[in-house]
């Protein structure tokens, strides 16, 4: 576990009586008595619910209603106290052991916030972040690690460019870009409107140039490594 610095332990000081209702809400339906549906779940079957939540979270956001973002950060909350009542229950783990990893995790990869270390820019604190996870997950071999391929194709795109910058690759750029994200929104969107025009389907396109990409990445890495 990571030692806190100069600052001390985080010590919390404001109750939440209300995150703890939610939790015991969540515990009654799912007790002997309870929902049949709710004690039916898994962690395989919540999927899908997981993924709808995270984007209804997203459009909330979007929207820029409080109302809304309330109800959607709720929804997402809910789903990870039940995760983790699911796992309790099978005597795995428990959702203050989520809880504490997290805290360790954040206060880990904070050294210029919680030891004295020195970050002074967003860009300093994002180059110690990947040196930390660097030193935390050794068994990473390549760049590519960790990357969810389920990501959206535009969202796995430039997380892949940047990772492909680390490996000095540079994917071929567009000769010029829009001056803002409502033009280049636009003619993403023609792109898309040409492709279907012609029978070809965008989406997998991309995912198609992706995983080129990613090929090449990892070629980058043998190359370097050989």
């Amino acid at each position: 576990m990571s030692e806190l610095a100069a600052s001390g332990p985080v010590v919390p000081t404001t109750p939440h009586p209300k995150l703890e209702e939610l939790i015991a809400v969540l515990e009654h339906l799912r007790a002997p008595g309870g929902c049949a549906w709710d004690r039916d779940q898994t962690h395989a079957s919540l999927v899908q619910y997981l993924v709808e939540e995270t984007y209804e979270l997203v459009d909330a956001i979007e929207a820029g209603d409080d109302a809304e973002l309330v109800e959607e950060l709720g929804d997402v909350l809910y789903q990870v106290i039940f995760h983790s009542d699911i796992a309790a229950e099978e005597g795995r783990f428990t959702l203050e052991d989520v809880a504490a990893h997290m805290t360790v995790k954040m206060v880990g990869r904070h050294p210029h916030v919680f030891g004295d270390a020195v970050a002074d820019t967003p860009d300093a604190v994002m180059a110690r972040w990947d040196e930390l996870k660097r030193v935390e997950k050794p068994g990473r071999e390549s760049v590519l690690d960790g990357i969810p391929q389920g990501m959206p194709a535009l969202a796995l795109a430039a997380k892949l460019v940047g990772r492909a910058e680390k490996v000095g690759l540079a994917p071929v750029a567009t000769d010029a870009v829009p001056a803002s994200e409502a033009e280049l929104g636009d003619e993403l969107l023609a792109t898309v409107v040409a492709a279907r025009a012609a029978g070809l389907d965008a989406e997998r396109a991309l995912r198609d140039a992706l995983r080129r990409l990613q090929s090449d990445i990892r070629g980058a890495e043998n190359a370097a490594a050989g």
